[in-house]
C-alpha cells in the first residue's frame, strides 16, 4: 500500500507541474501582446508596466520567467493591479472558508440524496417509485443554476422572507451561517443529485446479476442485507469516482456561478470579479488553486479505490 501511495503522490506532483507550465504558457507566451501590459491593466502608465516587467521577470528567459512567476504565486507575493493592489493569495485564503462551507454542505446533500434515490430506484426498478425518481432526476439535471437560484430567491427570500437574500456568515454564528447557505446548497446540489441517483441505480442493477449476489441469496441472507452489504457497497465505486472529481472541480471553481448569484464572498466570487476586470494575476492564481484541488481529490479517489478493492493496489505494485 505504501508503494501505491508514493506512486500516486509522485504522479499528482507531476500533473501539477505540467498544469503550472501550461498555465504559464497560456497566459504569458501564447497571446501576441505584451504580457506586462496585460498584467498591469488597460490604463497602466509606462512606469507601472516597466515595474511589472521586472517584478514578473519578463526581461529574462522563459525558464526564469516561469520560476519567478511560480515563486510569486506560491510564496504569497503576487498582487492585483486591477483591484487596488490587493494580495491575491491572501484574498484566496480569506475566501476559502465561504467556498468550503458552500461546497461541503452541497456535497453532503447531493451525495446523501443521490445514494438514497439511487437505492430506492434500484430496489423498485420499473415501479412507480422508480419512475417518479427518474422524472425528478431529469428535472434536476435540466435546471440551469441561475434559473433555480432566481426561483429560490424569489419565493423563499423576497416573497415569504424565510431566508436571507445573500452574503455569508462565519461558522461562529451557526444559525445565521446555516440560514445564509441553505438556498445556495440546494442550488448547487440539485444537478448532482439527479445524476448520482441514475449512476447508482444503473450500477446496482448490474451488480444484482453477479454470481456472488446470487450466492448470498442462496445462503438465506435477508433481501435487505444482500442489497445493503453486497449490492450497494460494491456499487459505490463509480459514485466515489464521480464524487472525487466533482467535489474537486466544484471547490476549485465550479461554484463560481452560485457564489456570484448569492453574493457569497468566497473564491468563486473573487474569480468572477477577476474575470470581469480581466485581472490576469488573479486568474492565474485561481487557476492554480483550482488545479490543486482537482488533482488532490482525484488522488484521494485513487486511495479510496485501493482501500475498497485491494486488487488495484496489488496490481499497481506488481507493475
Amino acid at each position: 500500500m505504501l508503494r501505491f501511495v508514493v506512486r500516486r503522490v509522485v504522479g499528482a506532483v507531476a500533473v501539477l507541474f505540467a498544469i503550472s507550465v501550461l498555465v504559464f504558457l497560456i497566459f504569458n507566451v501564447v497571446p501576441a501582446t505584451n504580457p506586462a501590459q496585460r498584467i498591469a491593466g488597460k490604463n497602466a502608465n509606462p512606469q507601472l508596466i516597466e515595474n511589472v516587467e521586472k517584478e514578473w521577470g519578463f526581461d529574462k528567459s522563459l525558464p526564469e520567467q516561469y520560476w519567478t512567476q511560480m515563486k510569486l504565486i506560491f510564496t504569497g507575493q503576487v498582487t492585483s493591479y486591477s483591484q487596488a493592489h490587493i494580495n491575491i493569495d491572501q484574498r484566496i485564503l480569506e475566501g476559502i472558508p465561504a467556498t468550503a462551507s458552500l461546497c461541503i454542505g452541497a456535497a453532503i446533500i447531493w451525495l446523501s440524496l443521490g445514494i438514497l434515490f439511487g437505492y430506492l430506484s434500484a430496489i423498485r426498478a420499473g415501479g412507480l417509485t422508480d419512475r417518479a425518481l427518474t422524472v425528478l432526476a431529469l428535472v434536476g439535471i435540466s435546471m440551469p443554476v441561475f434559473w433555480l437560484a432566481s426561483i429560490l430567491l424569489y419565493y423563499f427570500t423576497y416573497k415569504i422572507e424565510l431566508f436571507p437574500s445573500n452574503g455569508y456568515e462565519p461558522l461562529s454564528h451557526p444559525g445565521r451561517w446555516f440560514s445564509h447557505l441553505i438556498l445556495p446548497w440546494i442550488t448547487l446540489a440539485v444537478l448532482f443529485v439527479g445524476f448520482y441517483s441514475r449512476v447508482l441505480r444503473s450500477s446496482m442493477l448490474d451488480v444484482m446479476n453477479e454470481d456472488y449476489v446470487r450466492t448470498a441469496r442462496a445462503k438465506g441472507l435477508s433481501n435487505r442485507r444482500v442489497m445493503v452489504r453486497h449490492v450497494l457497497r460494491n456499487s459505490l465505486i463509480p459514485i466515489i469516482t464521480l464524487f472525487g472529481l466533482d467535489f474537486g472541480a466544484v471547490i476549485g471553481g465550479g461554484a463560481i456561478v452560485t457564489e456570484y448569484l448569492f453574493n457569497i464572498e468566497g473564491v468563486g466570487l473573487f474569480t468572477a470579479e477577476a474575470l470581469k476586470q480581466q485581472d490576469f494575476p488573479s486568474i492565474m492564481a485561481v487557476a492554480m488553486f483550482g488545479a490543486f484541488f482537482i488533482v488532490l481529490f482525484n488522488t484521494l479517489v485513487d486511495f479510496a479505490y485501493a482501500y475498497l478493492d485491494p486488487r488495484i493496489r496489488l496490481g499497481t505494485s506488481a507493475a
